[in-house]
């Protein structure tokens, strides 16, 4: 009988994209808004964030005893895309392995606070700081924007296709940071105040796994367990490791 969950699942943050190298630097300014000439969608890796993705790409393809993924799925945005490709590139997975980009994998949407610093909101839309202080970070949903419930409700149709389709394949996603906490929120049935929990330790770092193995032992039918948490290839030294938020998250806290 085929498992019902894929026999290992790695969920991967993008490498460093120019709008984590935009956003630190419209901060340090005390900018209003983030200076950047591509939609959210079309913001690339920077040189670094390649660097990271072919280091993570040689790290998989060096481990014969792991296995590499059978299964690449990936968000529509550049910066994902472009992770997995040079991932793939670098042997972490078949050459000729196809990259299937999900929708329901995107990043979070702001809506309109997409693009300002946190002193850019506070001057733009005041009520909106207010909103996300009294709701919190994971109701909060901005105008024309979503909440981290919005992506939990998508990424669970995004996990009955991963368990219908790939049972028992080992399956790599790669995605944005909070994608990748939603994903544990959903996989481990984790409430509010535990995930944020999760967060408030730190940020995801670019190009780091977070693992899950079927346990045929846990509950009725086996179920996924985690393995790994934001963990980064051995860079070497001479590729460092970022935790910057992406560029788009306005509102991260």
């Amino acid at each position: 009988m085929t498992p019902r969950w894929p026999s290992v699942l790695w969920v991967v943050r993008h490498g460093q994209s120019a709008g984590n190298v935009a956003r630190d630097a419209a901060h340090a300014a005390g900018d209003l808004r983030i200076a950047l000439d591509h939609r959210d969608v079309d913001v690339p890796l920077s040189a670094l964030g390649e660097e990271q993705s072919r280091v993570l790409g040689e790290w998989f393809a060096a481990d014969e005893e792991e296995g590499r993924p059978e299964i690449m799925l990936a968000s529509p945005y550049i910066r994902a895309i472009q992770t997995a490709e040079i991932f793939r590139a670098a042997g972490g997975c078949e050459p000729d392995e196809k990259i299937c980009v999900d929708e329901r994998l995107r990043e979070k949407e702001f809506g309109i606070l997409d693009g300002l610093t946190r002193l850019g909101i506070a001057a733009a839309h005041p009520e909106q700081a207010e909103f996300r202080s009294a709701l919190g970070k994971f109701y909060h949903r901005p105008p024309g924007g979503e909440s981290w419930c919005d992506v939990i409700l998508r990424l669970r149709s995004l996990l009955d296709t991963v368990s219908l389709h790939y049972g028992g394949r080992r399956v790599m996603i790669v995605a944005h940071q909070v994608v990748v906490l939603c994903l544990r929120t959903i996989i481990e049935n984790l409430g509010e105040r535990e995930i944020l929990a999760i967060d408030k330790q730190g940020d995801v770092a670019n190009c780091a796994i977070t693992e899950y193995r079927f346990d045929p032992g846990v509950g009725r039918d086996g179920n996924l367990v985690l393995s790994r948490y934001n963990v980064t290839a051995p860079m070497a030294g001479e590729v460092p490791v970022t935790r910057e938020p992406d560029a788009m998250v306005a509102a991260r806290g």
